[in-house]
């Protein structure tokens, strides 16, 4: 029987099981699934069962929970699509000139994204840029977001002063982020509607949304348009920490009658990051004796609003990438009584590692950043004590982890974090810091929606969000994980997506 994206399907003939925390019979033997208003009803063997309903054959396929990317900034990550790729370029002239001969977008503004400068051998500057580039407003986004280098156009455009470099670094470049996502809602929404259909075309059933805008306003307007394709969880900034609170809205509210779209923690950033060489760290960056990165919330101020937010039944999400603010995390956590999450936790104390599991805070982690950083980290924290990407020892310890991409950071795809953080390494590389590398079946149990605490296993009574794959993960090496192809996605037996 054929099958298309928004049936419902009745049962998955023929497929093996695989993940973690499996307490079936089956092995390695092939297995009907079926489904049922929503859940797995029953499994057993092939053709043991009479089939009722839209009939999926998994025969040489392997079922697996579907997929969740714990942090996604998604219109930002939607929007790359319209934007210049600068992640090859190898030096400031280079990213100046490709930009000069950028198109420019309808709004007047050309836009790049992705460039990693922290090994270039040239300074960007503002005279650099405006050679290039002319009256046009210019932006150039880091690749880890904390910076933005402009043009003089572009700063004439925004109203703000000049820098001589021409960057910007942390709130600012957050709030230039901010203008140039406030983009017409009908196409940001159609963006976003193309870019989850490719996540569900990769087994992704639900996405973390960290947007730094009014997340609610925009996924009730996708939702009255008849958005249906991916469950969602969303936060909120202290910014807007009081609209929140005055609108009533709690942790894991739901905005429609199916809660496929739920209220999630209150985000706060506290430091900044690894490539603009701002993350709060024990010691300073190399050549840079006054530089320990920075505090973007002081800890009083950090406690006050994790505090207000858990009384008002929000759990929280706190940014830290350096070692210091990941402390003052943990700190804040303590004492608020909060619940929730540290995201990135890049650079940790050792004294740090067991707190997580001791103070129920998840880690919220991105391995491909362990990959894309590693020579960055090997220079900039060669000086650092602290644990740098320490998978291993925080899952060792007791923490929850909870795979993401950060996607535009890195793309949304949780077999390359699954690869990652089992395999540390890509393109035929050598693996770096393998006694930090996770098991391949703690690594599927993290990019589901549990985390790796509730393990991957299919059971009766499940919810049937679910991914049909070509290959067995937990034998996959760094290649062939990577290269997962998925059959079929489910949220509740739905097909969100069928390969032709």
């Amino acid at each position: 029987m054929s099958a298309a994206r928004g049936e419902r399907v009745g049962v998955i003939t023929g497929v093996r099981l695989t993940g973690a925390g499996r307490t079936d019979p089956f092995g390695d033997d092939p297995v009907d699934v079926h489904l049922r208003d929503g859940i797995i009803a029953d499994i057993a063997p092939a053709g043991a069962l009479a089939t009722r309903g839209l009939v999926i054959d998994g025969t040489g396929g392997w079922l697996v929970p579907g997929l969740w990317d714990h942090h996604v900034h998604t219109v930002q990550w939607a929007l790359v699509t319209q934007r210049v790729e600068l992640g090859d370029v190898d030096s400031a002239a280079e990213a100046a000139s490709v930009m000069g001969a950028a198109p420019i977008l309808a709004d007047g503004r050309r836009i790049g994204t992705g460039f990693r400068d922290a090994f270039w051998t040239d300074e960007p500057t503002r005279a650099l840029l405006d050679a290039a580039t002319g009256d046009v407003p210019t932006y150039l986004i880091n690749a880890d977001v904390h910076s933005v280098w402009l043009n003089s156009a572009a700063f004439r455009r925004e109203s703000m002063t000049p820098t001589d470099d021409g960057i910007l670094r942390e709130e600012p470049a957050f709030e230039v982020s901010r203008r140039l996502n406030d983009v017409d809602p009908a196409v940001a929404d159609r963006l976003v509607a193309d870019a989850l259909r490719r996540a569900a075309a990769k087994g992704v059933t639900g996405i973390v949304d960290l947007d730094m805008a009014w997340n609610a306003g925009s996924w009730s307007r996708r939702l009255d348009a008849g958005f249906d394709g991916m469950r969602v969880s969303f936060g909120v900034y202290p910014a807007l920490l009081d609209r929140t609170i005055a609108e009533g809205l709690e942790t894991g509210d739901a905005l429609d009658p199916a809660g496929l779209v739920r209220m999630g923690s209150l985000k706060a950033i506290t430091d900044g990051s690894l490539g603009t060489r701002t993350a709060a760290c024990s010691h300073h960056y190399p050549g840079d004796p006054a530089n320990f990165g920075v505090l973007t919330v002081p800890p009083d101020d950090l406690l006050d609003l994790m505090t207000r937010a858990t009384g008002a039944g929000l759990s929280c999400a706190i940014h830290a990438i350096g070692d210091v603010a990941n402390s003052h995390a943990l700190d804040a956590f303590a004492v608020s009584g909060a619940t929730g999450t540290i995201e990135h936790a890049q650079l940790v104390a050792h004294a740090d590692i067991p707190r997580f599991a001791r103070l129920g805070v998840a880690a919220s982690v991105q391995p491909e950043h362990a990959v894309d950083d590693r020579d960055l980290t090997d220079s900039v924290w060669a000086s650092q004590t602290a644990l740098p990407y320490p998978l291993r020892a925080l899952a060792a310890s007791g923490a929850n982890l909870l795979f993401g991409s950060d996607a535009p950071v890195s793309p949304l795809d949780p077999w390359a974090a699954m690869a990652a953080a089992v395999h540390r390494t890509r393109d035929g590389r050598e693996p770096w810091h393998p006694d930090q590398a996770l098991d391949a079946a703690t690594a599927l149990a993290a990019s589901t929606s549990g985390g790796s605490h509730a393990g991957s296993a299919l059971e009766p009574g499940s919810t049937a969000d679910l991914a049909l794959i070509d290959r067995d993960p937990l034998t996959a090496d760094d290649r062939a994980l990577r290269g997962t192809t998925v059959a079929a996605t489910l949220i509740a037996g739905r097909l969100t997506h069928i390969a032709v």
